[in-house]
Parts: C-alpha cells; sequence; structure tokens
C-alpha cells in the first residue's frame, strides 16, 4: 500500500475520533443540563397562552365555570402549565343531573372520588360509595401534609387542611367490621336476582312467576331458604299442582334454578339475605355539626362476587327511588351515590334489567338524588345511561391494543367540540389530571376543560388498623342492624303445610287400611256363612238319606231279611248313626 494512502486512512482516523469525542463532550453537557433542569424549581408562568388554547379559550373556559351559586371545586386549569386563576368547578344543584368519572387503573380516579365526596358532606349532603379496595377508608382520618402534596395544592390553588369526616362503614352481609347491609329476597326482588344468578331470559321469567306465587299465597321470601323452600315445594308431588297453576313454568326450569340457588348460596351469598332489611333512609343522614355523614360500603370481602355486590348497589339505588318521594330540583341534592366498578352492573345484563337501570337513573333525579358511575371508559355504560350523565371527569386512558384505542376514539365521541386534540390530550393526562365538562346552572354543557385535580384532605390510604372497629363501635346504627333475625317466613309456612298433607295423607292412609281388613273380614265372614250353609245342607241329605223308612211294594213279596240288615235297620241303629253325625258336625241338640 502506498504511503500516500496509508496517511488518508490516518487522517480519517485521526477526524473520527476527533468527531466521537466532540459527540460524547455534547451529550455529557447535554445530560448534565437535563439533571440540572429536574433539579431546579417547576417554573408555569400563570395564565400562559403556550399550551393548545390561546389567551381567548383560557378566559372562555374560566368564565364558564364561575358559577354564581355553590359548587365543588374539581381543580383548576391546565395550558401547558396550571392556570390557577381558572377553577374547574360544577354546580351543587346540578348533582342531581348525575356524573361520570373514568379512567384507566392508577390515573386518580379514587382520589378524585374523595375529593368530591368530602365537599359533598362538608355543604350538608350525605354521600353513599362503595370502597372497592378499602383505599376509600382513609376518608375518616385526617390527611398527612407532605412537600409534595404542598407544592400540587400550591401550585392549584388549594388552601389544603387536613380534615377528617363522620364516616360510617357497612358490610355486605357479616363479614367483615362494619355494619351488615341485609336485603329481603322479596325487597331484592327476581328482575335483580336473576342477574346475580346468571339466568337466561326464560328463567328469569319464570323466577318472575314464582316470586308471584308467593307474593299471592302471602308466602314471604326473607332468605334464600325461603325461596329454595318455594321451588322444592313446588316441584314436589304435593306442590305440582299448583306449579301447573301458574302457568308458563316448566319443572326442568325450576330445577335449573333451584339448583342455581343451592350453588349461590353454596358461594356464600346467604348472608346477605335476610332481617332486619337495611332502610335506605339511613343513608340520608346529618352529622350534629351539620354536615351530611359519608357512608362507606366496604367490600374487599366479597371482590371475588362482583356480580353480587354491582347487583346490590343497583338494589339500594332501586330502593331509594321507591321510598323517597318526589322534591324536583333542589338547591342541593339529597343524597350522592357514587357507583364504582360501573361496568359490572352492565355485563351480561338482560334488556328488561337494562330498562330498569335507564328509568330509574332517569327518574331519581326528581327524588333529590344525584348517580356518579365510576368506570374505566364511557363505553362501559349503555348509550342510554350515558345520555343522563351531565357531567363527566375523564382520567388518562391508554392505547396499547386495538380494543384500547377503539375505546379512545368512542371516548373522545363523547366529548363537546373543544380547542384540544383529545385524542391525543386523554393519552398525555398525568396522575391526578382530568379532562372535564359539567352540566352548568344553565343546563348546558360547559366548554371541555383539561384539569389538574384538587387534593382530598382525608388520608389517602386505608385507615389505620383498628379505626374502622372504633368507628362500627360507636355508631347508633350498630344496634339497629348487627344482630339477624328469623321471622316466620315461607320456610315454615310451607314446612307446616307439608307436615299437615304428610299428616292428613297418613290419616288417608290408615283409613284405607281399616277400610281394606273390614272388607276383608266381611268378605271371611260371607266365606264362612256360605261354609255353614253348605255344611248344614249336607247334614241334612244325609240326615234324611239315613232316616228315610224303607220303601214298600205292594206287588212283589219281600224277600226275608237277613240278620245284617235287620240291625242296620233297627231303632237302636238309626238312633245310634243319628248320634255319631250329629256329634260329628256338631249339631247335637240337648
Amino acid at each position: 500500500m502506498a504511503d500516500d494512502e496509508i496517511s488518508k486512512l490516518r487522517a480519517a482516523a485521526a477526524a473520527a475520533q476527533a468527531a466521537l469525542e466532540a459527540a460524547e463532550k455534547e451529550a455529557a453537557e447535554k445530560a448534565a443540563a437535563e439533571e440540572t433542569a429536574k433539579a431546579a424549581p417547576e417554573k408555569e408562568p400563570e395564565n400562559s397562552p403556550a399550551g393548545p388554547l390561546d389567551q381567548a379559550g383560557v378566559d372562555a373556559i374560566a368564565a364558564a365555570y364561575a358559577f354564581e351559586g355553590e359548587a365543588l371545586e374539581i381543580g383548576a386549569l391546565v395550558n401547558g402549565s396550571v392556570v390557577k386563576d381558572a377553577q374547574i368547578r360544577i354546580p351543587l344543584a346540578m348533582l342531581n343531573r348525575h356524573g361520570l368519572i373514568a379512567g384507566a387503573t392508577g390515573t386518580g380516579k379514587t382520589r378524585t372520588l374523595q375529593g368530591l365526596a368530602e365537599q359533598l358532606t362538608e355543604k350538608g349532603v350525605p354521600v353513599f360509595a362503595a370502597d372497592m379496595k378499602g383505599d376509600l377508608s382513609g376518608i375518616a382520618v385526617p390527611g398527612e401534609a407532605s412537600e409534595k402534596l404542598t407544592a400540587r395544592t400550591q401550585q392549584i390553588g388549594q388552601d389544603w387542611q387536613p380534615r377528617a369526616q363522620q364516616t360510617e362503614f357497612f358490610v355486605l352481609g357479616e363479614e367483615g367490621g362494619g355494619i351488615p347491609l341485609r336485603a329481603t329476597v322479596s325487597g331484592f326482588g327476581p328482575l335483580l336476582l336473576a342477574k346475580v344468578l346468571g339466568l337466561n331470559q326464560t328463567q328469569e321469567s319464570s323466577l318472575r312467576l314464582v316470586f308471584h306465587y308467593a307474593d299471592e299465597n302471602g308466602l314471604a321470601l326473607v332468605d334464600l331458604e325461603d325461596l329454595r323452600a318455594v321451588l322444592t315445594y313446588l316441584t314436589s308431588d304435593a306442590g305440582k299442582p299448583e306449579l301447573k297453576s301458574i302457568g308458563g313454568i316448566s319443572t326442568a326450569t325450576a330445577g335449573v334454578i333451584l339448583r342455581e340457588l343451592s350453588a349461590f348460596a353454596a358461594d356464600g351469598a346467604e348472608d346477605f339475605f335476610g332481617e332486619p332489611e337495611f332502610d335506605v333512609h339511613d343513608l340520608i343522614r346529618l352529622a350534629d355539626d351539620g354536615r351530611g355523614i359519608l357512608n362507606l360500603l366496604e367490600l374487599p370481602n366479597v371482590q371475588s362476587k362482583p356480580a353480587l355486590f354491582s347487583t346490590f348497589l343497583m338494589y339500594l339505588l332501586a330502593e331509594l327511588f321507591e321510598v323517597l318521594p318526589e322534591v324536583g330540583d333542589l338547591d342541593k341534592p339529597k343524597l350522592v351515590f357514587f357507583f364504582d366498578e360501573a361496568h359490572l352492573l352492565f355485563t351480561d345484563a338482560s334488556k328488561d334489567f337494562l330498562d330498569s337501570i335507564t328509568q330509574t337513573v332517569r327518574l331519581i333525579r326528581s327524588k333529590g338524588v344525584g348517580v356518579f358511575f365510576i368506570t374505566q371508559t364511557p363505553k362501559d355504560v349503555p348509550g342510554d345511561v350515558l345520555a343522563q350523565l351531565g357531567s363527566r371527569v375523564q382520567h388518562a386512558l391508554r392505547a396499547f391494543t386495538p380494543n384500547d384505542a377503539k375505546a379512545l376514539k368512542a371516548t373522545v365521541s363523547t366529548y363537546p367540540t373543544s380547542g384540544y386534540d383529545l385524542e391525543r390530550v386523554l393519552q398525555d393526562l398525568g396522575t391526578g389530571e382530568a379532562i372535564v365538562t359539567v352540566m352548568s346552572e344553565r343546563g348546558a354543557p360547559t366548554p371541555v376543560a383539561w384539569t389538574r385535580v384538587r387534593a382530598p384532605q382525608g388520608l389517602m390510604s386505608p385507615a389505620p388498623a383498628g379505626k374502622i372497629t372504633e368507628v362500627v363501635n360507636g355508631s347508633a346504627l350498630r344496634d339497629k342492624y348487627a344482630t339477624r333475625v328469623d321471622p316466620e317466613s315461607a320456610r315454615e309456612i310451607l314446612a307446616a303445610k307439608m307436615d299437615a298433607a304428610h299428616e292428613a295423607a297418613a290419616r288417608e292412609t290408615a283409613a284405607a287400611e281399616a277400610e281394606k281388613a273390614a272388607a276383608a273380614a266381611k268378605k271371611d265372614e260371607a266365606a264362612a256363612l256360605k261354609a255353614k250353609q253348605k255344611a248344614d245342607r249336607e247334614y241334612e241329605k244325609m240326615l234324611r238319606e239315613i232316616t228315610r223308612p224303607p220303601r214298600t211294594r205292594t206287588t212283589t213279596r219281600r224277600a226275608p231279611a237277613s240278620p245284617l240288615d235287620e240291625i242296620l235297620g233297627s231303632k237302636a241303629t238309626s238312633k245310634i248313626v243319628t248320634g255319631v253325625v250329629r256329634g260329628l258336625f256338631g249339631i247335637g241338640r240337648r
């Protein structure tokens, strides 16, 4: 190789080495700059138009959420940075127009629920919420300050102070440390029970007829044993005529329902039904200081039975709709009901069940009750129900799969037109941020607002060990619901009816046996009489034969009798034979 070529190669290598060193130096400087930027305190200019909205858009949103009446604070507007002068609210009077809190797991739905519930109770509105994982129980304990929390709350203009709320803890059935919530089977009703049991439409219709039969015959269905007793009776020989009279129920269908009930009870559901039945008026109570009481249904012990607890929540909502009077539109709701894991309620639901939910949600606002559904995406909620939800708080969504992407597009389509690229923004939202639109005081939807949500004032983790027990032991409701009672119901009534039927059958059997024995005795007596009569005839005949005098002939001379004939024909022989015959037949005369 020529010297000049070697020199060129050496020069190229030196240049490459210099370029590499320069690149490494630049990368190191850039990394150092990034570390310095991370360490420096975040500086966000207020009212910055650097985000997706211009200043006019920011001003329009701030004006749209500046309500005249009382309102709950959701958080502050985000437009590239936090605009703490633009506070996002929801009018208190509009909470009975219902709402939706949605978002992927871990995006802040539970803390949004907690913050709204705390503000409601502070304004004298009772709240009911399901605590799926136990982490809402911290609402009964003052929160704990931290540098991170202080920085966040100051950034959004929140005057944060630790504060606990007066809380009641309930449990389904008798497992756990709360006050038991029970329902009677009659009160729960066939529609909800069919949903829990997973019955098809035909079986659901049959179950309704069974409930109707029990109601018409005064058979109180208090617990699952009562319903099983009715089905067992109707499928028994004694009850088959009544089963037939109901119409439309086959013995096979009744058997399927009976088997599903048995499996349901074996899975631990027996504890959820019985008396005393919970009075939903006890959810609408105020504390002595005028604050609303926050009612938490602790559900960690029944997480393996999602259909049961979601349907039980619907039962409570239906009971509220049934017993509360019409009040129209109030300045504030009488109760706000947070329905967590709402998608479980609608999964595999029959058309009748969905129609019932839609009607309840549509009409219960006139009873002064607001309902918030909590789930992952709006598409988890049927369209007819979603149309009734006036306020939306949508946390971040993820689009890792084609189904996720489809759900994201469906979510975007449910929001009003805005200055945001929602399909992108919904994926860029940080934890504790949400896209919000609410029902304004005029009844129209507010502009979509990217919001950094306020922090709850209570503990944002489960309550310490022993706190729930302490609260429950001091509750005025404990003595009312703690002890199960067992009144006379369908089971006892049908057992008495079956016992009476068995006794009647036993009496009929005994009477039939006695009649049969009498008939047999009469038959034997007739046979004995007939045999006696026959014996008498035989005796009379023999007697005539023995005692008949000898015949005399006028035309012929009798041959001389032999000595034997003379003996046999003598009166003495005749008397002896007569005595012997009478002795043999037992007809001797004295």
